[in-house]
């Protein structure tokens, strides 16, 4: 099996980096609650639902979660506010068939001054000129999906999982499940190594058949990098919430991450929380360049 590209130890370790390797793991957990045999009260839910019935719903929902984990027809604009106790940004992103672009709109909640509507101004314009710097996006997005379906592909062998009844969701009653590391899953490469210290939960819709919500915890220290590059602390956890933002699309809208990363002698500390907003759709098929024309337009 071709083992992963090491990451360049040289290179910062960045809350993306942290991102990919955490919260992505999170998100394709989800697969795994279709597998194995389910340790379900054998009894029916407060919802009318059997033990047979919510396997099959869990079955159903996470099978439209992997097809659609890629869906270029259905691209949108969208608003993302990212908060860390130190920074708050919003961005306003564009997907297009050459990966996302975006532009900062403010800081701290405040308009950008003239200088940095400049500076943003300035990158837009490279970047519209540059296709190479767009490719080169395009291709870490691309690298990160392989990533995404490698571990779709893995994980329901990787987990363990019990039915937790029902609950209320953003949108309604919700079913809920608990998810532990199956003991005889054995990762084979450092992206997969966080799964054997993941747990939590993952809530579904019954009637539109998504999942609504996931939540994993880190159960154990949880190398970074067969441990060149660091550790991931016991303790870390994050949430992703996904909902109907229109049209039956779904969308991630919420992601809350707090972390701490011990690298070499130094401790970095992760918290931060992202909130996607006022989902529009945008043409399919729209180049780069169109999105950055939409991006300087405000649309």
């Amino acid at each position: 099996m071709r083992r992963c590209r090491l990451p360049n130890p040289t290179v910062p370790v960045t809350l993306l980096d942290v991102r990919r390797l955490f919260a992505l793991l999170c998100l394709l957990a989800l697969p795994v609650l279709g597998a194995g045999q389910p340790n379900v009260p054998a009894k029916t839910t407060a919802a009318g639902l059997t033990p047979e019935q919510a396997q099959a719903l869990v079955g159903r929902a996470l099978a439209t979660e992997l097809r659609l984990a890629v869906d270029p027809a259905h691209p949108m604009s969208y608003l993302l506010r990212k908060s860390s106790p130190r920074l708050t940004s919003t961005k306003a992103i564009v997907e297009t068939r050459d990966g996302d672009v975006a532009r900062l709109l403010s800081i701290n909640d405040q308009p950008l001054g003239q200088a940095d509507e400049q500076k943003e101004e300035t990158r837009l314009d490279t970047l519209a000129s540059d296709p190479s710097l767009q490719k080169h996006r395009k291709q870490s997005e691309d690298g990160d999906m392989n990533i995404v379906l490698k571990l779709l592909r893995m994980l329901p062998d990787a987990f363990l999982y019990q039915y937790a009844g029902t609950t209320q969701g953003m949108a309604g009653v919700v079913e809920k499940f608990t998810f532990k590391p199956n003991p005889k899953f054995d990762p084979p490469d450092y992206e997969t190594q966080a799964l054997k210290a993941l747990s939590g939960e993952i809530w579904i819709d019954p009637q539109q058949e998504r999942v609504t919500r996931l939540e994993g915890h880190l159960l154990q220290d949880t190398d970074y990098g067969w441990g060149i590059l660091g550790k991931l602390d016991k303790g870390g956890w994050v949430v992703v919430e996904q909902a109907d933002v229109g049209a039956s699309q779904w969308r991630i809208v919420h992601v809350q991450m707090q972390m701490s990363m011990r690298i070499v002698f130094k401790t970095k500390i992760f918290d931060t929380n992202e909130l996607m907003t006022r989902h529009l759709p945008v043409p399919a098929g729209m180049d780069y360049r169109s999105g950055i024309l939409m991006l300087k337009k405000g649309s």
